[in-house]
């Protein structure tokens, strides 16, 4: 899974309406050209706005956008390729990069450390047939 960091309007304001134009198209043509080799199957950018839950019971709620937002997450991209590797070398290629976004590169994992069911119960099931 790509993350993006650094997503913000203000990395983006000292661009002229063309270059946020042609950094659109850029980046519209990076994620398309990954679904059509069926590498990316989905990708959302995500709200500015945020709450944090915590503490026992929930009882803890933040809302921001906090000073540190250039740290927030800002969208992703859901990869299906060969490992951490061929995920580096498309994040590598990413447009926003050379205006100051920053992607961090994760591995998902099938199973939580924890113990906690990542699927449905109904989709484990029906991998067990």
């Amino acid at each position: 899974m790509l993350l993006f960091r650094n997503t913000g309007p203000e990395t983006h304001e000292h661009l002229s309406a063309d270059q946020r134009q042609q950094l659109v198209t850029r980046w519209n043509a990076w994620f398309e050209g990954l679904v059509a080799q069926g590498k990316a199957v989905e990708g959302q950018p995500l709200e500015m706005e945020t709450r944090i839950v915590s503490g026992p019971g929930g009882g803890r709620v933040v809302d921001g956008p906090f000073p540190e937002a250039k740290e927030a997450i800002g969208g992703y991209v859901k990869l299906m390729v060969s490992g951490l590797e061929e995920a580096t070398a498309i994040a590598r290629r990413h447009p926003g990069l050379e205006y100051g976004l920053i992607v961090e590169v994760r591995q998902m994992t099938p199973h939580c450390h924890l113990g906690v069911n990542t699927k449905p119960a109904s989709v484990q099931e029906f991998a067990r047939v």
